[in-house]
């Protein structure tokens, strides 16, 4: 039986890994192309094979979203190459935690580039191929940290409430242009998202946590976006908020 997703073509940013990864397998399952877009030239090719054995196709395109002109020559080559955009999903990010007293400032930029611009700048190369053709859809990944914020995670929260805050303004943008948008808010994630923390007591902190719950899997995240993108063009899934089971905020 023909998937949901046979003849879209989907550009997944941060791919090589976790949550981008999940996705892209699930929704090339599903019979998307994908142009997979990460900074790891070798974990990118790692998935695209794996995805072509399984019998879907896959672009690997290595790209820094935090470059503009690289994000927009990502949406550019997958277009020339897979023939249209219909989905990107802008999961790239980063989550740079720690006290903003005595805060390494190097990392708010970071936080800033990664989370808020790249988002922005693959979104803006997207925009007018999506509004062309009169269909699209952006998936844009923010957080439980986009809705709360904690002591020692304010610069997280503030790129994720700024997600939130961007995709709605973007849905009212376009829907008039038949462009779907859609937020995914996951909870705790098992994923390497900690591995890039510089500050040592908010890295240690933050895997105390984790590891006091039974987190969400990346396959979870990827089930509630392929939910997003599969629902009657009629269907606009503003938002989804995921938690694990036993995560209180």
């Amino acid at each position: 039986m023909a998937g949901k997703l046979v003849g879209k073509v989907a550009i997944i940013t941060g791919a090589s890994s976790g949550i981008g990864e999940a996705t892209a397998i699930a929704l090339a399952a599903e019979g998307a192309q994908v142009a997979i877009a990460a900074r790891r030239s070798d974990r990118l090719n790692a998935v695209a094979e794996r995805i072509q054995a399984s019998g879907g196709k896959a672009l690997p395109i290595v790209a820094d979203i935090t470059d503009e002109t690289q994000a927009k020559n990502l949406v550019e080559k997958a277009n020339a190459q897979l023939g249209r955009v219909d989905i990107v999903v802008n999961n790239a990010g980063i989550a740079l935690m720690g006290t903003i007293d005595g805060g390494d400032t190097s990392d708010w930029r970071r936080s800033f580039d990664l989370n808020v611009l790249g988002l922005l700048y693959v979104t803006h190369a997207a925009l007018p191929l999506l509004k062309a053709q009169k269909s699209g859809h952006i998936v844009n990944i923010s957080s439980v940290a986009g809705r709360t914020a904690r002591a020692g995670v304010g610069i997280y929260n503030a790129t994720k409430w700024g997600v939130n805050a961007l995709s709605e303004a973007l849905r009212q943008e376009v829907f008039r242009d038949n462009i779907r948008v859609t937020i995914i808010e996951p909870g705790l994630v098992d994923t390497q998202i900690d591995d890039h923390i510089t500050d040592p007591i908010a890295k240690q902190r933050i895997q105390e946590r984790r590891r006091s719950i039974t987190p969400l899997q990346s396959e979870d995240i990827a089930a509630a976006i392929l939910y997003a993108v599969t629902q009657p063009p009629r269907v606009n899934v503003n938002e989804i908020l995921i938690r694990p089971i036993e995560q209180e905020n």
